[in-house]
């Protein structure tokens, strides 16, 4: 028996890593003989980084950088086990967790400090950088990261326009001459999960700004700013990407990317897949377990257990999802590949608890997945 163990962390509480050996321990409750790998998995916003060095046997470095708010923070970013990878998530640096709830203005918050993560890699001499830019506080078009990177954004009297999404309504010009020249020779892959544009209805200000702190005015003066700010930068640079799938992610560091560095973005389960070797590790596999903490309709559109399992039905291997929890069009991960999914609840409980316990839960639910397993195997050698 072959199993590959491949979920995505239980947000809140337990990493990918911590939920992968959860799952082995369920695993091998019922197959102790069992060859197991484990591939932590990640979807490029938080735990990324972790998953990513996890499962190349890579290493964990520290920096302090800017946080959102202008603070100091310290933040990881990892270097993968081929030592030529760095990977950093803008959530490290960037988050919205960073930010207390009674302080949360995306009108002022900065991508500076994941500019600098930025630097750090480079500055270790790595040309190779995956980045994830899941879970931002921020909604600066990416400036911030630029500014980090030698960029200066300037009003009509020349001066330096403040940090912050707000200010670049005033952006009248941009000063590229001080651009990190070791972009140029550089390789970003851009961890994304979704499709935003930077501006409008569904752009970076009006359907991401709110879960940031910003009321309805704020959206309208934010998206008024990113529109006149990618105009700027469409004539400086000569880009145009506002309207690019992706663009809007994490408050428009999407666009910012594209704008400034030779970033290409793609889905993040994808490039962390691609990063693992997850494609030899499933084939021959005879089972693969997934999961995250809730599955519902987004699931379906592209996160970690979809991107799994779509991996693995290429190789014909079965695909069961353990989930925390279960929400609407949870049935829509069927059709994406997924042949299974349980939760890993057993019986009603406060949410508190059910985190609190999670990785004694993760355990029991993989353990209950694989007797399913085992009697279906147990079906088909009767039939035999």
């Amino acid at each position: 028996m072959r199993i590959v163990i491949a979920p995505d962390s239980f947000k809140g509480s337990l990493s990918a890593l911590e939920v992968a050996e959860a799952m082995e321990r369920g695993a091998r409750a019922v197959f102790p003989e069992a060859e197991v790998a484990k591939v932590p998995i990640a979807d490029g916003g938080e735990g990324t980084v972790e998953a990513l060095v996890a499962a190349t046997s890579g290493r964990l470095e520290e920096r302090t950088v800017r946080g959102p708010l202008g603070e100091p923070v310290q933040a990881r970013w990892g270097v993968l086990g081929d030592g030529d990878t760095a990977v950093i998530e803008m959530a490290a640096a960037s988050g919205l967790p960073l930010v207390p709830k009674a302080r949360r203005d995306p009108r002022l918050t900065t991508t500076y400090g994941t500019g600098e993560l930025v630097r750090a890699a480079l500055d270790a001499g790595l040309s190779k950088l995956i980045v994830g830019i899941g879970g931002s506080a921020t909604n600066d078009g990416g400036t911030g990261l630029a500014r980090a990177l030698g960029v200066r954004f300037l009003d009509a009297a020349g001066a330096d326009l403040p940090e912050g999404g707000a200010a670049l309504a005033r952006l009248a010009r941009l000063d590229l001459s001080g651009l990190d020249p070791r972009l140029e020779f550089a390789q970003l892959l851009v961890a994304c999960d979704v499709d935003n544009p930077l501006t409008g209805p569904r752009g970076a200000s009006a359907v991401y700004g709110p879960q940031k702190g910003a009321t309805p005015a704020m959206v309208q003066e934010l998206d008024r700013a990113l529109e006149h700010y990618a105009a700027v930068a469409h004539a400086s640079t000569g880009r145009d990407v506002a309207k690019l799938p992706g663009a809007g992610a994490a408050g428009g560091l999407g666009a910012g990317l594209l704008f400034f560095t030779p970033a290409r973005l793609r889905p993040g389960v994808a490039i962390v897949l691609e990063s693992t070797g997850f494609d030899g590790l499933v084939k021959g596999a005879d089972l693969v377990l997934t999961g995250e903490g809730r599955t519902d309709f987004q699931t379906a559109m592209g996160k970690a257990p979809v991107g799994v399992a779509e991996a693995a039905k290429k190789h014909g291997v079965p695909v069961v999802c353990l989930a925390g929890g279960l929400g609407d069009g949870a049935d829509e991960v069927l059709a994406k590949g997924i042949d299974a999914i349980l939760s890993t609840i057993p019986q009603p409980m406060p949410l508190e608890e059910a985190m609190a316990r999670g990785a004694e839960l993760i355990e029991a639910a993989a353990a209950r997945a694989c007797r399913l397993v085992r009697v279906g195997m147990q079906l088909a050698e009767r039939k035999a």
